[in-house]
Formats: structure tokens, sequence, C-alpha cells
């Protein structure tokens, strides 16, 4: 598990008490991954009434990494403010579940995350596309990081999404 905390790093802007963590989950310890999969399970199954199986197998392929902001002397259970995975589909690093504590919205979190998911990203494999599946409403929320909708909308559970890709940064 790794602090990201360099001066120029998305995690600067954090107040005290918060920490940028990443992490594949070979290296996460259970309770950890118990509060972000917590957290999830929170907003999409619960808060967006979207009844599915969140734990879909793909937070333990080799190349999926967590990254969450950690709450410093916070209960095991609601240690994490916000948090996103990435994943490593065979032609692009996939990035979802994209959640914020409803305690903790509007402090720019999820932005610290994005830029330190695609930091990442782009240190390790510059050539290789990012996508993700955007809740409609927010596609302007993510062409602020570059993402450009790449494919028609759809529904899924209930809610219209827009796929959107982030060209390798090779490429820009």
């Amino acid at each position: 598990m790794s602090e990201l905390h360099e001066s120029s790093s998305p995690a600067a802007a954090l107040p005290q008490g918060l920490a940028l963590r990443s992490a594949r989950f070979a290296d996460l310890d259970a309770s950890a991954f118990y509060a972000i999969a917590r957290l999830r399970s929170e907003v999409f199954v619960v808060e967006q009434d979207c009844p599915y199986l969140d734990l879909d197998g793909r937070d333990l392929e080799p190349g999926a990494e967590q990254f969450w902001i950690d709450v410093e002397d916070a209960a095991p259970e609601g240690r994490v403010a916000a948090t996103l995975r990435v994943l490593q589909d065979p032609d692009a690093a996939r990035i979802g579940r994209v959640a914020t504590a409803p305690a903790w919205r509007g402090r720019s979190l999820a932005a610290a995350l994005m830029r330190a998911a695609i930091d990442a990203h782009d240190a390790a494999s510059p050539e290789r596309p990012m996508v993700l599946d955007a809740q409609s409403y927010l596609t302007g929320w993510y062409a602020r990081f570059g993402f450009v909708q790449h494919g028609e909308e759809f529904v899924e559970d209930g809610i219209p999404h827009t796929p959107m890709q982030r060209e390798p940064r090779a490429a820009a």
C-alpha cells in the first residue's frame, strides 16, 4: 500500500487528517478493502437504489488498483472518504467505482483521486488510453480530466451513462 504525498501530487491539497492511498488487492489489508467496498455499496446500491453485485471479481485481477482517501482516526467502517478503482482492460485502463461519502462531498476529493489515478497511469503506461462509463450528468466533470464522449449513451441500472475516453499521453 502506498501513500501519495509529494508536494506536487493531488494529495498535497487534501485537508489535514486525510491521506490519498493506492494499492493492488494483494497489498490491501482487509479493513481497508472492507471500508472501500462498504462505501461503494453505500453509494451505488443503497443511495442510488441499484441492486447489483458490486463485488464483481474484478478487484482481484492482478492489474486492478484501488485509490482511496483515508480518514485518519476514523472508525474502520468510515475510514474511506472517497474511492475509485482502475482496471486493465485489453485495450485501455478503465476507471470505475468513483464514489465519495455523503459527508465528504463538495471538497474535491474525487478530483484528487482522478488526478492521482491519471498520473499513475501516465507514468506507467503513457501509450494506453483510459476509458470510463460516466453517469451522463457527470460528463462535463470528467471532461475536466481530458475525457471525451466515445460512444452512444446507454442505460445501466436505470441510470443514463456515457462511454468516455482519454487519449494516451504519448498521443496528446
